[in-house]
């Protein structure tokens, strides 16, 4: 089974979706907050499915639980699929109901257009972070990033380090090992709380990203690391890769390259300070 998660913008409003049996899925709540604006898109389900009797008695084939990409970490979510969601517009009277039926069928298209031509996708995300504010030259980064994480995680994959959370361990392991923090403790030396934490590292520390995780396939690789134990190791050999280059940096240059700034919050003078630009 093919499975990716991602975010769309629907008129300014995030979308969950993840890609599963070769089709999106959206997240139903995301869905229904578009059409309604409830501040309680749980609430104003349940009350959907009172009075849409053929809605509820369809509900178990209509709507799928499937883990998505959230800014808390994979979550288990209701979703549907195209057609699914052109069911629950069917009984939410919103003037929104058709922009948002053309912007279903355009996502899916786009989708297929991005099998057939994997640049498609990177252009997309591209002009996504363009939108939020951020420079060229650090979208250049943020992409060969996530192709480096996805690189390390397909190997993990391979090396039978298949579970989240043993994922999340090794993630820690290169982590601690490249910056002395964890994720978490990252994020909250950063005052973030569900946010991705890659979204607001400046360019440094996004280079040093690549380089723990990067290192750490490469040892995985050569020792032919298997299992998680092993790979635990790896992910630690890695991190000091790219920790000992940091510390070396930082002794060099007499400043830290954590640093507790978010990137985008970073002003045109402290960007130019850092050597963001």
């Amino acid at each position: 089974m093919n499975q990716e998660t991602s975010l769309a913008i629907f008129e300014g409003v995030q979308v969950r979706k993840t890609w599963q049996n070769n089709e999106w899925w959206f997240v139903v709540e995301d869905l229904v907050l578009i059409l309604t604006e409830s501040r309680d898109p749980k609430q104003y389900i349940n009350k959907m499915r009172q009075r849409d009797e053929e809605l509820s008695k369809g509900w178990v084939q209509i709507v799928h639980i499937l883990p998505v990409a959230t800014s808390g970490g994979i979550q288990k979510m209701n979703c549907v699929n195209t057609e699914g969601a052109f069911r629950l517009i069917q009984s939410i009277p919103s003037k929104k109901a058709e922009p948002l039926k053309l912007w279903l069928a355009k996502v899916g298209y786009e989708r297929v257009q991005e099998i057939q031509n994997p640049e498609l996708a990177q252009k997309r995300m591209k002009e996504l972070y363009q939108a939020k504010g951020y420079s060229n030259d650090w979208i250049e980064k943020r992409v060969r990033g996530i192709a480096i994480r996805d690189e390390l995680t397909d190997e993990w994959n391979k090396r039978g380090v298949r579970k989240q959370n043993e994922y999340a361990i090794l993630t820690n392991e290169i982590s601690k090992a490249t910056f002395g923090k964890t994720v978490e403790e990252y994020k909250k030396h950063k005052s973030l709380q569900k946010e991705n934490l890659r979204d607001h590292m400046t360019d440094l520390e996004l280079i040093f990203t690549m380089l723990g995780e990067a290192s750490t396939t490469e040892i995985a690789r050569n020792k032919d690391a298997h299992g998680f134990t092993e790979n635990k190791t790896a992910a630690q050999q890695g991190g000091q890769v790219a920790g000992i280059a940091s510390k070396e940096l930082e002794q060099r240059s007499g400043k830290n390259v954590v640093t507790s700034q978010n990137y985008l919050n970073l002003t045109h003078k402290k960007k130019k300070e850092l050597g963001q630009q």
